[in-house]
């Protein structure tokens, strides 16, 4: 079976079936949430929200019997802080910089790992960004620790990159779409210089830097968060400068967008990265508690998501991390949450006929 089947499954893709998925602890979704809202042609709709390993199983007779007797929908929650997510290949993986661990959400399997704090290698101090290789390698940057930690699919340790001698504050960590180059963003900080991305193998020898610390092309300013479309462009986000720039896979510089502000396609407080496999670019921000959509020129097509008022799907009091997987989910952290809403890029077809049903 593909993993296309499981997915689709678990994550209830026919419209009529949202409600009937959700995990959540707040209300039913009665009808389904798209982004942009009407009568503009809807792009996203929303899935889900993984909270826990009840949030990837099915609902069992159990859990209908339980909510036919109380009424409650409640269903417990595993993240403290969760800080970034990456998604590949059949698994989500969250960190959590409260409970310094990370979280496999295994999907096929419909399972949750909890790794990073036991045994004597690998364990996470402050893990902050996440990526996950082409062969399900997991990458964590730990800004504490001053390293990289590589995991296995299941969360076993199995190598480390850097440490003190060779980064101030690695906060992100992205991996080629050949596997072969690991890309770990060092922060700097205020009293350092080294606001720079670090290039690696895959054996987590060094291969090369680029940036410092500036205002100018090619230069960062605290920097947060790196991804890399599957052209091998690499795009970084460089939150102080309150833009996005992009480079080749060797680091010379392209191109750069963005501005402080507080308008369509300006920054306030950004805080999440990711490309998709049609290489348009989304960060979310957390003063905007939105989720912005730009295409590779840096030209904003859309935003997605509601200033919170409440715990409800899609909407956002502190947005983190996102990422998107092969297949054209997207995955959004909340932070004061704790949760993690997956959405889903709709198909052309699907678009037409959700139209073709308002009229």
């Amino acid at each position: 079976m593909s993993l296309f089947k499981p997915i689709q499954f678990l994550f209830c893709l026919a419209l009529l079936s949202l409600a009937g998925c959700s995990s959540t602890t707040v209300k039913p979704v009665d009808e389904p949430i798209y982004w942009p809202k009407a009568p503009v042609a809807p792009r996203y709709v929303y899935i889900t929200t993984l909270r826990s390993e009840e949030s990837v199983r099915p609902v069992s007779a159990e859990d209908r019997f339980k909510k036919a007797l109380t009424g409650s929908t409640e269903r417990p929650r595993v993240f403290g802080k969760p800080y970034d997510v990456a998604a590949k290949n059949g698994l989500v993986v969250v960190t959590d910089t409260v409970l310094r661990k990370g979280f496999i959400f295994n999907l096929p399997r419909q399972k949750m790992y909890q790794f990073g704090h036991l045994g004597k290698e690998g364990v996470l101090a402050k893990p902050m960004g996440v990526a996950i290789g082409s062969n399900s390698n997991i990458y964590i940057a730990d800004v504490s620790a001053k390293k990289v930690f590589v995991y296995d699919a299941y969360g076993m340790f199995k190598l480390s990159m850097g440490g003190a001698d060779e980064f101030d504050r690695p906060v992100d960590v992205t991996v080629s779409p050949d596997g072969k180059q690991v890309y770990v963003v060092d922060a700097g900080g205020i009293d350092s210089t080294r606001h720079r991305v670090v290039i690696y193998d895959d054996k987590g020898t060094k291969l090369g830097e680029f940036g410092r610390r500036g205002e100018g092309a090619g230069e960062f300013n605290l920097p947060t968060q790196v991804a890399v479309a599957l052209d091998g462009t690499v795009y970084v986000l460089d939150a102080g400068n309150f833009r996005v720039q992009a480079f080749s896979a060797s680091g010379k510089f392209l191109r750069v967008w963005g501005k402080v502000g507080r308008g369509f396609g300006d920054l306030a407080r950004p805080r999440g990265l990711a490309v998709g496999a049609d290489g348009n670019v989304y960060v979310t921000d957390a003063a905007f508690r939105n989720l912005q959509v730009f295409n590779p020129q840096g030209q904003l097509l859309l935003a997605i998501g509601d200033e919170a008022i409440a715990d409800q799907p899609g909407q956002y009091a502190m947005p983190a991390g996102v990422a998107l997987d092969e297949l054209g989910y997207v995955y959004i952290i909340d932070q004061a949450f704790a949760k993690v809403d997956v959405l889903r890029q709709l198909n052309k077809e699907e678009m037409r006929q959700i139209v073709a049903h308002r009229q």
